[in-house]
């Protein structure tokens, strides 16, 4: 089946890829609707959770946060500042074949993994000096 690419999903994947800052749906909503005031705060989320789904943008999970976006579809880490909550890429080597260590798989079958180490960034550990 053919996705329609309508302006809304255009404008959301601009958003995304314009912000880079892996952000919330919030933040990405708040972003269009400055210059797009009629938009709704439904078709963004719509969209997003759309261009998630057929690969576009790359939809991260964040323990007790809300979801955040990213304009990189590759495998790579993350890092989340533990004061701020922002989330930045980490420069390092994917690394692949970890789920060949687990012990005990609990009946899963494992289709990937998302690295996310936590830290505090420069702009939060300069505020504390």
């Amino acid at each position: 089946m053919m996705k329609r690419n309508t302006i809304q999903r255009t404008l959301v994947l601009q958003a995304v890829q314009r912000l880079q800052c892996h952000a919330t749906a919030e933040e990405v909503y708040e972003t269009i609707v400055q210059e797009h005031p009629h938009i709704s705060r439904a078709t963004v989320y719509r969209n997003l959770r759309s261009l998630a789904q057929d690969g576009e943008i790359r939809r991260m999970e964040i323990p007790g946060a809300a979801d955040r976006f990213d304009h990189q579809c590759h495998e790579h880490c993350h890092v989340k500042c533990e004061k701020c909550g922002r989330v930045f890429d980490v420069d390092m080597e994917n690394i692949t074949g970890l789920e060949k260590n687990i012990r005990d798989a609990h009946g899963f079958a494992f289709t990937g993994y998302e690295i996310l180490f936590c830290g505090v960034c420069p702009d939060c550990q300069a505020q504390n000096r």
